[in-house]
């Protein structure tokens, strides 16, 4: 079975849609919905949608602020914009962005139909194990990337999970998941051995404790006393007592 969401900031045309058609037939299941563009975002990742239709007119983010977001985080995403007669001209262009299909409403069910079958037969030949290899070597390549910033950006004392997924375009919960995957350690152990290594390296300079917590981008001396601590298994003063 093939994943769908449903965008639209109308409930009951979000109903029509999931009842009209007869997904199991075809291959599919409903899997989630959404009233914009911005709680779609926020979800997508729990939902893991194959296809998404979209309503080209939402407020906060319209269907092709939507569609450009998604495509770029998931390349491999079918999008079919859903539109009223006077936004057709201006949905065509979406196709220029990679958005698969758009349709006209009111819904029609033997357009809908012909669309599922067309975007089925694309998803089935394209292979899932190659998918997986591109998308292990992206999430590979933008690791590392992002392993580099925090090595060079540690001592930033506003350097945090949400801020690096905001400049690399993730969502923070993905790029967490992904991270510790990845690397085998969570991104705050991750940045936090960053700030430890350059503290344990500062700490023989015997200066203040104070002094080193700000300097590894940990203003909190509290705080940096107990990263400290569970990173070396000592408290800085017995630590630079030997």
């Amino acid at each position: 079975m093939y994943r769908v969401m449903i965008i639209d900031d109308e409930k009951m045309l979000r109903n029509l849609l999931k009842i009209t058609i007869k997904w199991d037939a075809l291959g599919f299941q409903v899997v989630g919905e959404a009233a914009s563009g911005i709680e779609a975002i926020n979800i997508m990742d729990e939902i893991k949608p194959d296809i998404v239709f979209v309503d080209i007119r939402m407020p906060f983010m319209d269907g092709i602020e939507f569609s450009r977001f998604a495509i770029r985080q998931y390349p491999r995403l079918k999008i079919v914009i859903l539109t009223a007669h006077d936004d057709f001209e201006y949905a065509r262009q979406c196709v220029g962005i990679g958005v698969c299909e758009y349709l006209l409403k009111p819904i029609d069910r033997v357009a809908i139909n012909e669309i599922l079958i067309k975007l089925k037969k694309q998803l089935d030949e394209e292979s899932p194990e190659d998918t997986e290899i591109e998308i292990d070597i992206e999430e590979n390549s933008v690791i590392r990337k992002i392993k580099k910033y925090l090595i060079n950006h540690y001592a930033d004392p506003e350097l945090n999970l949400t801020s690096v997924a905001m400049k690399f375009g993730f969502n923070a919960s993905y790029l967490s998941r992904i991270f510790k995957e990845r690397t085998g350690t969570s991104f705050v152990d991750f940045l936090n051995g960053c700030r430890m290594e350059r503290a344990i390296s500062l700490a023989k300079e015997d200066k203040y404790m104070y002094q080193i917590a700000k300097k590894v981008g940990i203003p909190d001396p509290n705080y940096f006393g107990k990263c400290f601590k569970k990173y070396t298994g000592k408290t800085y003063s017995d630590f630079i007592k030997k």
